[in-house]
């Protein structure tokens, strides 16, 4: 149409156009685009395979609009003759009960958009990073970030924890509050056990603990509610946002790889100060409403006191771990981090030892007992934490095979208990590298062949002779110096 009001030549106008002339003209006749010359269609090419059978569907959606289309079609598949319908129908299917959805099934939950007023509150939400294929030192990292953020300006904070713990909550929510040097009216956070438990009724009610750490910095604790995810929208948003844009990053970085977890926290906090500068402007007017913040850091830990059993293990959150047998019988006050324990008696560390997660789970350290046990090796064979005893594959390959060489299953954990002895007196490194070596030779039959092979070889002492020493020759020293004064 443009070319043609250019110069009023039809072909010349339909050629550059790239159509036919005729189809030009009919576009010139009607006085309208091609866009507005399509008709809505309102039959159908083919007939509906499903035209029988759909008033026994309509009926199941009616009972359970739940019901999916893939469903519905492999139910019709076992009551209707064998070649009625095709795998490729499936589609015509899922189009029609999607319109039965829209024309005539139930209502759906509306979302209602938020307006959040500046400094009002954080959201504060746990997001599995393992994803990301982060390493450290070369270590496949499975963690989840702490995710903090400000509704109003998405202001962001993050911090590396190993679970959603009330130590990562403290730990996460601080760190963000101290970055920012400013406070909220509400802390928000979902239905997790660390902050809420369950009441009789199956409503939540906040922690303590959680209750007592948002009021120590002037803050009220809120919740969504149960099963409704949504409410912490602002923040699950984020979420995704935020490890898209770290995945960008650690492209930019070239490599997934960090010496440490400290090493990579600091990392992923300034890709967080990148994303923020960007959001000055909303972040200036929340932080001109918010209080300054004015107290002091609470501590990072829980701390509990335990009884160490007869074992020589503690039992902390549903976990046992194994400790020093020097503590046997005494009280131990442990400092949980979300990531470790601290295991302190009268003030003093004693042991530091990974955190487990979860339920009956166990560190057992087989230094803390061996001492005991190749006194009473009698014990191994039904000892409760057997399997913690082999700190690695080699360790149990070498048991098997002195089973195999040795008399009885007695005399092999006599010796398979020497071994374990020499690794605890010596380097564990050191006793698996010689168990592997004779394992390979198949030479493996006593600890004393461990032992004479890691046992390190004496240097011998040279003997250097003591030389007469001349006085005399000081005194030359002295007369020359004399001379040549």
């Amino acid at each position: 149409m443009e070319e043609l009001n250019k110069h009023g030549k039809l072909g010349l106008a339909a050629m550059r156009a790239g159509v036919d002339r005729k189809t030009a003209g009919k576009y010139r006749d009607a006085g309208k685009l091609p866009s507005e010359m399509k008709a809505p269609r309102t039959w159908r090419t083919r007939e509906d395979a499903f035209d029988e059978v759909w008033p026994v569907i309509e009926s199941k959606l009616k009972d359970a609009p739940e019901f999916e289309a893939k469903t519905l079609f492999e139910w019709l598949l076992t009551t209707v003759p064998l070649g009625t319908f095709e795998l490729g129908q499936l589609r015509t299917l899922q189009r029609r009960v999607r319109d039965w959805r829209a024309t005539a099934g139930p209502d759906k939950e509306v979302f209602f958009a938020q307006h959040h007023k500046p400094g009002e509150a954080m959201q504060t939400d746990f997001t599995w990073a393992t994803e990301l294929g982060v390493t450290i030192a070369g270590a496949v990292f499975a963690h989840l970030l702490c995710h903090p953020v400000l509704p109003y300006s998405n202001w962001e904070w993050v911090t590396v924890c190993q679970s959603e713990s009330m130590a990562a909550i403290k730990r996460g929510v601080q760190a963000a509050l101290f970055q920012l040097g400013r406070v909220p009216w509400w802390h928000q956070t979902d239905n997790s056990t660390a902050a809420t438990h369950k009441l009789a009724d199956g409503k939540r009610d906040f922690n303590d603990e959680y209750r007592a750490f948002i009021e120590h910095f002037g803050m009220k604790p809120r919740t969504i509610e149960v099963g409704k995810s949504n409410q912490n929208g602002d923040v699950e948003a984020l979420n995704g946002a935020l490890k898209r844009r770290l995945v960008q990053h650690l492209l930019l970085r070239g490599s997934s790889d960090f010496d440490s977890v400290e090493t990579y926290e600091k990392w992923l906090q300034s890709v967080a100060e990148q994303a923020n500068c960007l959001r000055q402007k909303r972040i200036v007017e929340e932080l001109a409403v918010m209080r300054p913040l004015v107290v002091e850091r609470l501590k990072e830990h829980s701390e509990e006191d335990v009884l160490v059993t007869g074992w020589s293990t503690i039992r902390v959150k549903n976990n046992t771990y194994s400790v020093p047998s020097r503590l046997i019988g005494e009280w131990v006050r442990v400092h949980l981090y979300d990531d470790k324990l601290d295991v302190r008696y009268a003030s003093k560390s004693q042991l530091l030892v990974e955190r487990l997660h979860g339920r009956n789970g166990r560190t057992i350290n087989y230094r803390h007992v061996i001492w005991s046990l190749v006194q009473k090796p009698w014990a191994f064979a039904q000892y409760h934490y057997r399997e913690e005893l082999f700190p690695s594959l080699v360790f149990r390959k070498a048991y098997d095979a002195l089973l195999a060489k040795c008399s009885s299953g007695r005399a092999a954990d006599i010796e398979y208990l020497r071994v374990l002895h020499l690794a605890a007196s010596t380097m564990e490194s050191s006793v698996e590298a010689v168990l592997e070596r004779l394992l390979a030779e198949g030479a493996l039959s006593s600890a004393a062949q461990v032992k004479a092979a890691v046992a390190p070889t004496r240097s011998e002492v040279p003997v250097i002779e003591a030389q007469a020493i001349n006085l005399g020759e000081y005194d030359a020293l002295l007369g020359g110096e004399e001379l040549a004064s």
